[in-house]
């Protein structure tokens, strides 16, 4: 799985939160038109949401576990994304065990929700049937901002 969706993550704070931002660009592909110009498609903002989601269960395993979306209780779209505009998205844990996990979140732009998301499902699959651990690592290095791992 590729993290295409999260440029940087934030804050962390293990078994509790996460906050990581996406900056959108008109030259990315995924743009609809509609008769207000280009918006970001609902299902990438929830996406984006779900990403940074994963990374906390991640982070807070130690990098041991994974989460597979299974359910979403309850999404609200609250207004467009525009091409340029700065995707902030935090997610919490609600609840979690070493199955499954339960999370809440929103995505904001400037401060203004644009996307709240409740009972996010997800199952906890062990990491290493999906990816090298070591790339896992390196990556969250990376996106918390500790540049290139040797």
């Amino acid at each position: 799985m590729r993290f295409h969706l999260i440029d940087r993550i934030e804050t962390c704070a293990p078994n509790e939160r996460i906050t990581a931002r996406k900056v959108t660009s008109v030259d990315e592909t995924y743009w609809q038109h509609t008769q207000d110009g280009p918006a970001m498609p609902f299902g990438l903002a929830l996406e984006a949401l779900c990403q940074a989601a994963t990374w906390l269960i991640m982070i807070s395993t130690d990098h041991r576990l994974r989460a597979a979306l299974l359910a979403v209780g309850e999404a609200t779209s609250l207004r467009p994304v525009q091409p340029g505009e700065v995707l902030r998205m935090e997610a919490r844990i609600e609840s979690m065990n070493e199955d499954a996990a339960v999370l809440d979140g929103t995505v904001t732009v400037d401060g203004e929700k644009v996307l709240e998301v409740s009972g996010l499902l997800c199952a906890l699959i062990d990491a290493e049937r999906l990816d090298d651990p070591a790339n896992t690592r390196r990556m969250a290095h990376q996106l918390q901002g500790g540049g290139p791992v040797g």
